[in-house]
Order: structure tokens, then C-alpha cells, then sequence
């Protein structure tokens, strides 16, 4: 009998599943509610499977912030902007884990994040569904309630 032909483990299964559908998978699990404090494993995984994806690097950042953990917030958020310096929502998370932290230099990713949602509509529904998430996981988050306003009630 060839190995082939016996059934992987769950641990096998895990380290060959890709990481473009641990990304796509985690990401599902979010969409459909699942608890950010279980999602952080996963996307941590993605991180350092893929260092160079920022969207994972965005996604990492987003949920230590849904989980009021703005210092490792503001290190993952860097690295997606570093990465990817063309993305609003790398933008837009690294001014509220600014925010968050007290850290100076706010209004620079605010006017980056700003601009890039003007030229692109679909950017910029994609921002304002992101800011309605994070308002409905984590109601009263002062931080993305200003950048809300800075974004969009200018």
C-alpha cells in the first residue's frame, strides 16, 4: 500500500494547507462572527508563513486592536504599511493603533488613507464597511469613531 493512499493527519492536513487558504479561511471565519481571540493564532500563523503578505500583516493588526492590544497592534501595523504603502486599510490601521498607543504622526496616515479612498470608490466602501465592523464588534471605540470623522465627515 503507498502512502498516498492513507489519510493525512490533522496535524499533515494543517502544514500543507496553503496559506493563501488559511488566509481565505480565517478571513470566512471572521466574516461569519467567530471571536477575534481565536482568530489571532491563525492569522499570526499566516504572518509568519507568509512575512511579506501586508494584507495578512492588516488583518493581524485589525484583530489585536478588536482585542484592545494596541502595542503588538501597532508593530503588525507597520509592517503592512512598510509592505504596502498604497493600502487605505494599512493606512487607517496604523493611525488608530497610533491613537492607541499615544504615538505622535497620526495625521500623516489620515491624509495618506484619505487620499486613496477619493481615487477609488471601491476603496472606499471597503474603508467605510471596515469602520461599521469595528464599530459593531467593539461599540464606543473613541479611536475609530475620529478617524470615522476624519475620513468621512469632512
Amino acid at each position: 500500500m503507498s502512502s498516498s493512499a492513507l489519510p493525512l493527519s490533522p496535524c499533515l492536513e494543517t502544514m500543507t494547507e496553503t496559506v493563501d487558504s488559511l488566509f481565505e479561511g480565517s478571513l470566512e471565519r471572521y466574516k461569519a462572527g467567530e471571536e477575534v481571540t481565536t482568530l489571532i493564532p491563525a492569522f499570526k500563523e499566516v504572518c509568519d508563513r507568509a512575512p511579506k503578505s501586508s494584507a495578512a500583516w492588516a488583518c493581524l493588526a485589525w484583530l489585536y486592536m478588536l482585542d484592545n492590544k494596541p502595542s503588538p497592534a501597532y508593530k503588525a501595523a507597520q509592517k503592512a504599511v512598510k509592505l504596502n504603502p498604497q493600502d487605505a486599510q494599512s493606512r487607517v490601521n496604523l493611525a488608530l493603533a497610533m491613537l492607541e498607543n499615544e504615538t505622535k504622526g497620526v495625521r500623516e496616515h489620515i491624509d495618506i488613507a484619505m487620499q486613496l479612498i477619493m481615487i477609488d470608490d471601491e476603496v472606499k466602501g471597503e474603508i467605510k464597511q471596515s469602520i461599521a465592523d469595528g464599530l459593531s464588534r467593539k461599540p464606543g471605540w473613541k479611536s475609530l469613531e475620529r478617524v470615522n470623522k476624519w475620513l468621512f465627515e469632512v
